[in-house]
């Protein structure tokens, strides 16, 4: 088993219409034995900007601390709120720094331009290698079901309410068929003017 589904979880992030969602299973475990759950995978890094962090749980931590350090510095120097194009750049660079040691995550970053409140999104590998997707983009142990379901009921343009019922869907959906990931899932819908967090049932067996 990849060092990288040790502790298993699923996380999807799309875009709609001037709006982005992004959501995780709430499942902590050691590969098959489930210990919680409850586990935050989710992190709020500014008001339209949000870090999903799959990968091995202890890893995960360290960078979103990290990641807090280094947006603090960067908001104290510039006097304003980064722009999620940035902030996917800093994670990217942090991680490199890290290549030959590197940090088992895999970011997934989703957000609304300060400025435009044009979405974004994208997802890159343990060493940063961005890649910058127009649609969606998954990480954790399920990736090929969280591909598969989000090509089959993904639209473009959709609005905030069809936008949490397609990732949610999609979402419950795959981690059906992945035995370490689920038991519980968290979706935040992100809007120009509120930001929406919902909760959703899952199989829990």
């Amino acid at each position: 088993m990849s060092i990288l589904a040790y502790n298993g979880g699923a996380i999807i992030a799309m875009k709609g219409k001037k709006c982005v969602a992004i959501a995780s299973d709430c499942r902590f475990g050691v590969q098959g034995q489930t210990i919680s759950c409850d586990f935050q995978k989710i992190y709020e890094m500014g008001p339209h900007l949000y870090l999903g962090l799959p990968g091995l749980a202890t890893d995960s931590q360290t960078v979103m601390e990290r990641l807090r350090f280094r947006l603090n510095l960067y908001e104290l120097k510039e006097n304003r709120k980064i722009h999620p194009e940035i902030f996917g750049s800093m994670i990217s660079n942090l991680l490199y720094e890290r290549r030959f040691g590197p940090y088992f995550v895999e970011p997934i970053v989703a957000g609304l331009n300060p400025d435009t409140y044009e979405p974004f999104i994208c997802n890159m590998d343990s060493i940063g290698c961005l890649s910058l997707p127009k649609d969606f983009v998954v990480g954790g142990t399920c990736m090929e079901q969280l591909y598969g379901m989000c090509e089959a009921l993904y639209t473009p343009n959709l609005e905030a309410d069809a936008l949490f019922e397609t990732i949610s869907q999609a979402l419950v959906n795959a981690c059906d068929r992945d035995a370490i990931s689920g038991w519980g899932a968290v979706v935040y819908i992100i809007e120009k003017d509120k930001i929406t967090l919902k909760s959703i049932k899952t199989r829990m067996d």
